[in-house]
Order: C-alpha cells, then sequence, then structure tokens
C-alpha cells in the first residue's frame, strides 16, 4: 500500500511571467477536516417558519437550551425541507455526546484548538507555492456547524483572507455537513443552494446523507459553479452500496447539466469525497467524467482531474492496505485549454496535496494520511484524507 500513496507537494507564486504574459491565479481546493465538531453537545433545530435560505430555518442548537425553544410537535415523519414548511421541531443527531469533554474521546477546548490550527495550517498551503496565496475557494468535509466553520476561519493561518461562508445543515444521520468558505475579496455569491439525494437501505428504508451544496458566483469577475460533495459511504461493501453513489451521480449530472443549459459560459468546477475511484461507474457512466481531454466533447463535458493521477498509483486515502483516490476534482471543458494562458480562468494544475507531515511515517499506518483519530485517542494528527487542489490561471492585465 505505502508504495502507491506518493507524496505531493505543490508549488509556484500568484503573478508570474510566462511565455512573456504575467499570469494571475487561482487555487480552487478542499479538504476533509475529518470530525471538526466543537465541544458542545447539541441537537438540531428546525423552524420551518422561516425560508429554507434563512440560516436560523435549521441550525444547532446546544441541547441545555432545547427546553427554551419552542416546538409544534415530536416529529415522526420524512426529514425533507419541504415536508417541514410550517413545523418547528428538533432533530437528534447520532453523534451528539461523541466529541464532549465527559465523552471517551475527552474531547475539550485544549483538543479542539489544535484541531482548528492544524485544519487552518493545511488549507493555508493548498496551491500556495502556485499563488502565493491562501486558496480563493476551499470546500470542507466534515464540519458539524456552522460555528466551527467561524471558528475555524479566525485561526491566524486563515484570517487575512476575510473568507466568506456557505453552509447548509443537512439531514446526515450522524449530523455532519460540508460547506465552501472564499475570499470575499475575490468571489461574489450570486446563489447557493443543496441538492437533495435520496437513497435506501436493503428494507426500502430512507437513509439520509449529505446534499449537494450548489454556489454560483463570480471569480475574479467570471462566472463559475462550484460543487461540493460527499457522496454515500461504502459501508456495508462497495458493491452492495454502489447504487447510491451512482443515485448521487445522476443528482450531480442533472444539476451539471441545468446550469451549462441556463449558462452557457459558466465554467464548473465538482469537486469532493465521491467514496469512488475515477474508473468506478458512478463516475465513468452515470456522471459521465472523462479521463482524458481528448475524450471532451458536447455530449461529454466533463472532466476529471484525478484520473491521470489514478493510473499513476496516486492515492488520498487507504482502508486496509487498498489504496483509494476518493477525493476528486471535476471540471467543465470550457475550463480545459491547450493554450497555457488565456484571456478567461483554465486549467492550470491538479494534484493530491500529500506533504511529509501529513503523512504517518511509522507503525502499521505508515505512509497512509496522518489523521486525528485513532479509535477514541486524539493523535494530534490533520485527516485519514489527503487534500485535493486544482489551480486556475489567466492573462493578467493591469487595470
Amino acid at each position: 500500500m505505502k508504495k502507491y500513496l506518493i507524496i505531493i507537494a505543490l508549488m509556484h507564486s500568484y503573478f508570474i511571467c510566462a511565455q512573456q504574459k504575467q499570469v494571475k491565479r487561482a487555487a480552487i481546493a478542499f479538504l476533509n477536516v475529518e470530525n471538526l465538531w466543537d465541544t458542545i453537545a447539541s441537537a438540531e433545530y428546525i423552524d420551518g417558519t422561516l425560508p429554507f435560505s434563512h440560516p436560523k430555518f435549521h441550525r444547532s442548537v446546544p441541547i441545555d437550551s432545547l427546553k427554551f425553544l419552542e416546538t409544534t410537535e415530536d416529529y415522526k415523519g420524512e426529514w425533507n425541507n419541504e415536508l417541514l414548511i410550517g413545523k418547528k421541531v428538533i432533530r437528534r443527531q447520532v453523534l451528539a455526546d461523541d466529541f464532549t469533554p465527559n465523552s471517551p474521546k475527552r474531547w475539550g477546548t485544549k483538543y479542539y484548538n489544535q484541531k482548528l490550527a492544524n485544519e487552518a495550517k493545511v488549507i493555508s498551503e493548498l496551491g500556495r507555492q502556485y499563488t502565493n496565496d491562501n486558496p480563493a475557494i476551499c470546500g470542507l468535509i466534515e464540519v458539524e456547524n456552522r460555528q466551527v466553520i467561524e471558528d475555524l476561519i479566525r485561526q491566524p493561518a486563515l484570517a487575512k483572507s476575510n473568507y466568506g461562508i456557505v453552509h447548509y445543515n443537512s439531514f446526515d444521520a450522524r449530523g455532519i455537513d460540508i460547506a465552501v468558505i472564499y475570499q470575499k475579496n475575490r468571489f461574489t455569491v450570486q446563489d447557493s443552494y443543496t441538492k437533495e439525494i435520496k437513497i435506501y437501505n436493503e428494507e426500502g428504508r430512507r437513509q439520509y446523507t449529505r446534499d449537494i451544496l450548489v454556489v454560483i458566483g463570480l471569480l475574479d469577475g467570471e462566472k463559475i459553479g462550484v460543487f461540493m460533495n460527499h457522496w454515500p459511504s461504502r459501508s456495508g461493501g462497495e458493491a452492495i452500496s454502489q447504487a447510491k453513489r451512482n443515485a448521487a451521480a445522476v443528482v450531480l449530472k442533472n444539476e451539471m447539466d441545468k446550469l451549462l443549459e441556463e449558462y452557457p459560459n459558466i465554467k464548473l468546477i465538482s469537486m469532493g469525497d465521491y467514496n469512488d475511484d475515477p474508473v468506478s461507474p458512478s463516475l465513468k457512466k452515470h456522471l459521465g467524467a472523462v479521463g482524458d481531454p481528448s475524450e471532451l466533447s458536447e455530449t461529454s463535458p466533463y472532466y476529471n482531474l484525478m484520473y491521470k493521477l489514478y493510473r499513476q498509483g496516486i492515492a488520498s486515502l487507504a482502508y486496509k492496505d487498498a489504496p483509494n483516490l476518493f477525493d476528486q476534482i471535476i471540471i467543465s471543458k470550457n475550463l480545459y485549454s491547450k493554450e497555457k494562458i488565456t484571456s478567461t480562468y483554465t486549467l492550470f494544475k491538479a494534484e493530491i496535496y500529500a506533504p511529509s507531515y501529513l503523512v504517518n511515517k511509522e507503525g502499521q499506518f505508515k505512509g497512509y494520511p496522518f489523521r486525528s483519530w485513532d479509535g477514541d485517542r486524539f493523535t494530534g494528527g490533520y485527516s485519514d484524507h489527503f487534500p485535493a487542489v486544482s489551480v486556475i490561471q489567466k492573462e493578467y492585465v493591469k487595470k
């Protein structure tokens, strides 16, 4: 397994002279922050009298505060935004008590602050040696709520970038969400929403997973759409669970196709933990993401930047000595150009970021990502996934 986890570092600068042209670059990346939870036991309070887009429609609330909140019923129905219109209900989380000072994890302020500093350090380095800057846009996987994101972007390594947040609470059974942070001086959000993924177990019962987060806006004046994903896991086995990720792929493809039809010039970037490899049916067949730019066409408009890396043996995680490249970035064909520098943003680089400090150096997990958790023991590590990074560039024209 160890020989497959190739360690890669990203490198260069923000304004660069190349082929007699000055270049402007932006890193668009993401990191699985591996259970970034605060230290307070909480539940989710849903106020269906507010619009879905309102930050207090669906929010995390300390369990001790629930008694002060009005509820209309002890809700037993399906968890769906539309079905909750007009209702005020509480939804309990499976992991509500796991990350608290009195839990077996002994999750207190000291560990929490160390975890925040660790994740901020990694994020601040994504694409930095190519851009000399923090990422313009960064996706986050496995955050508990908006508060932990706010705590994260206040860390010294990130604070100077003045990050904004796009986050929606999901109905995921464990209570984990995905989010996007963005530099407000470079990216202007025009719209954001989530797309629900409906999946079911073998008995036909609904299982709750993370929605796909969609963010549309202007990056340095260019319209782009970002899709943040954390697809259903392989729990129960790859083959048994494959249909769930196929369903997620269909939802993603439909929404990407829709945006391209509505905004023909929009540039799309889909990224996240797909819990499948680039060659899996979900990504190859149902999303239709090709592995080589030569395969791009009007009917196959999506290019998986990690396909070639996967074929080279590069992985972003491993389980029982089996390497996988679940962490991927997929772009629309108008983000690819054979010309190195154009007047609009196109792809410059895509890599898995794995400097030595993110890699376990000893023991049975030598060569694996240096994860934060070994059972209930906080290791001081960073994540059980290596982050994925794309860097886009265009000609810089001085105004």
